[in-house]
């Protein structure tokens, strides 16, 4: 049985910082791809950030670049998402995803992206406010 579970959301000051965690289990996990997903208010569900299998080539959608950074543990079976220089407009609820995949194929930007993971997790709330 597939199981994702996010953890280290919780409330930051503008500015700040927080690390998430997503511990997984019940996949041969060298063979997914993991993306990290987030839901605003009253949103929709949008694209963070995707980490590919194997060598974990990463890649970012445009609101995070430069502030975001994925990484996998494939020892630990873990993927890490650091957030730094968050704002309010970071605010959401955090997913991590995972796909089977045998290529370097990370789905992240497109409207379709969140179709193509068939496994999620119930998410870790991030909150930013002064």
């Amino acid at each position: 049985q597939v199981q994702l579970v996010e953890s280290g959301g919780g409330l930051v000051q503008p500015g700040g910082s927080l690390r998430l965690s997503c511990t997984t289990s019940g996949i041969t996990f060298d063979n997914y791809v993991i993306g990290w997903f987030r839901q605003a208010p009253g949103k929709k569900r949008e694209g963070v950030s995707c980490i590919t299998r194997g060598d974990g080539r990463t890649y970012y959608t445009e609101p995070v670049k430069g502030r975001f950074t994925a990484s996998r543990d494939n020892a630990k079976n873990m993927v890490y998402l650091q957030m730094n220089s968050l704002t309010p407009e970071d605010t959401g609820v955090y997913y991590c995803a995972a796909r089977r995949e045998n290529s370097a194929y990370c789905p992240l930007v497109t409207s379709g992206a969140v179709s193509e993971y068939p496994h999620w997790g119930l998410g870790t709330r991030v909150t930013v406010s002064s």
